[in-house]
């Protein structure tokens, strides 16, 4: 009995001293209050009462700086908010770093970042903030990777969430947004109207061009028609100046359908005998004695 008793103290305490650490984990076991050993994903046993273990989770893992007011140079309270990403490294000194250097890690820090936080953007306007926010997360970067070294802790990066302004100014900055894109949008339709009135200017110049060109191009035409009548007339008509005259009369005449008289045997006879294709003269009747 007593030693059936004693195999079931024995059990128990079996089962009590068993740990498992993940493979995301790295652990280090205690003894009486002292460094053992360095526990590695797998199996291990340790003393009940007498042993401890601390498992460490050595995955990235992030914290939220949380929002909090900031004074900008600018005498503006901003909310600010920023995110840390970090991961324990998985070594046995950067494991022992993040249990026995620092006061629980992630607290540390998120008051960290705060800080850091406050002494970046508190030398910066708000306006020039919100236009540098890579350079702010650099600096967040810089300070956290060199703070934390010691503590066994790799900052994998840094992100600012949010810089927002106190609600009034707010408002004030979308109204200078609406007036600006408004006076974008009417620069570009006074551009487009201008295109368009440039179009129409230049369609009317093509058309005057046109119609200039048209008329240049009818008056050579009639001068050079002149021409030619003046060398007909120069070549056929020499000398016969009073009878070209004559002619054109006649030719006003006929057009009108004006009856005319023409004396027999003047030179009109045959010229008009060739224009109409022979004319034969009327007979003068002799008074009857």
């Amino acid at each position: 009995m007593i030693y059936f008793i004693l195999l079931i103290a024995i059990v128990f305490v079996f089962l009590m001293g068993i740990r498992i650490v993940r493979p995301t984990e790295r652990g280090l076991i205690e003894r009486l209050g002292k460094y053992h050993k360095y526990a590695t994903p797998g199996f291990h046993w340790i003393i009940p009462i007498i042993d401890r273990i601390y498992i460490v989770n050595v995955t990235e893992q992030m914290v939220d700086a949380e929002p909090q007011e900031i004074i900008t140079n600018d005498n503006l309270n901003a909310s600010v908010d920023a995110q840390v990403y970090f991961r324990v490294k998985s070594d046995e000194e950067s494991v022992k770093g993040a249990i026995y250097n620092v006061n629980n890690y992630k607290w540390q820090i998120v008051n960290l970042a705060r800080t850091t936080l406050r002494n970046i953007i508190g030398t910066l306007t708000l306006k020039s903030a919100n236009s540098e926010r890579g350079k702010i997360n650099a600096d967040l970067y810089n300070t956290l990777h060199v703070e934390t070294k010691n503590w066994g802790i790799e900052i994998v990066r840094t992100e600012l969430k949010q810089i927002d302004p106190p609600r009034d100014v707010q408002e004030t900055m979308n109204k200078v947004v609406k007036a600006e894109n408004e006076k974008i949008a009417a620069i570009d339709s006074a551009t487009a109207a201008e295109t368009v009135a440039d179009g129409v200017k230049r369609a009317k110049i093509k058309e005057a061009e046109g119609y200039k060109q048209s008329k240049i191009l009818h008056a050579e035409g009639e001068a050079e028609a002149i021409k030619l009548v003046n060398e007909a007339a120069d070549k056929y008509f020499i000398g016969n100046a009073q009878l070209l005259r004559k002619l054109e009369a006649v030719e006003a005449s006929l057009s009108a359908n004006a009856k005319i008289v023409i004396p027999t045997g003047t030179e009109l006879i045959n010229i008009i005998g060739e224009m109409a294709g022979g004319i034969i003269p009327l007979e003068r009747k002799q008074k009857k004695g």
